[in-house]
């Protein structure tokens, strides 16, 4: 695969709490310039990046709910996630509620991914944020059963905010564990094509990065999401 052709698997991230409206003007330059598969931003930004790619509609834009701790309310994400959509996402990824799944909570966590998936039912994909480096294998793949359980479109490593990002190894306990047909995304500290490539071998089959243009380059980026 060419470096360019990596493009269409990534989500052109900016999530960082500094970002500036001109960040979010070039963000999206950049992801009609490279053809990237979304513009992955904060929720105060979802407006303008659809005003912005509304004449590139192959360009999603993405936003985050609960984000980044996960700690919100199952009500609460649902309408950050109706809002959203309102506003023009056609993509959420969401964090769950890891200390509920660490209590072995299962109902809530899976009450918390239903709540957001029944909000976006038929109007944007859903990416549930696992939060990787936050738990332990058995952890992992409950996680994902749940996420599937509760409809989600995707499962996803990281949010990029805490110890750790993705790995190949969780990419493929997570591919194993959803099976071929749900979204598997790897996301937080992917800086290179190597990088890209040693995920989609493992099973991504979408990447987020901050450093998107540095990667379809060839060039190394030192970005932590």
């Amino acid at each position: 695969m060419s470096k360019e052709s990596v493009a269409k698997y990534i989500d052109h991230t900016a999530l960082k709490p500094d970002t500036t409206r001109d960040m979010i003007v070039g963000l999206c330059e950049e992801a009609k310039e490279y053809r990237f598969a979304s513009v992955c931003v904060n929720p105060t930004w979802v407006s303008l990046c659809a005003e912005l790619l509304k004449e590139a509609p192959e360009v999603k834009v993405c936003t985050v709910i609960g984000f980044p701790l996960g700690a919100n309310t199952p009500e609460l994400k649902a309408y950050e996630t109706t809002n959203a959509i309102e506003n023009g996402a056609t993509e959420v990824d969401m964090v769950i509620n890891v200390g509920a799944l660490k209590d072995k909570n299962d109902q809530l966590v899976e009450q918390d991914i239903r709540a957001v998936v029944e909000a976006a039912k038929g109007k944007a994909l859903v990416k549930v944020i696992i939060e990787t480096c936050l738990l332990t294998e058995e952890e992992k793949v409950r996680a994902c059963k749940l996420s599937v359980k509760a409809g989600a479109d995707f499962v996803k490593t990281s949010t990029g905010f805490s110890t750790g990002g993705a790995t190949a190894e969780d990419i493929a306990l997570m591919r194993k564990t959803v099976g071929p047909e749900l979204g598997v995304k790897a996301s937080g500290g992917i800086r290179s094509y190597a990088d890209v490539e040693k995920m989609l071998q493992a099973g991504a089959c979408r990447i987020g990065a901050s450093a998107g243009v540095s990667i379809v380059k060839g060039e190394v980026s030192n970005s932590q999401y």
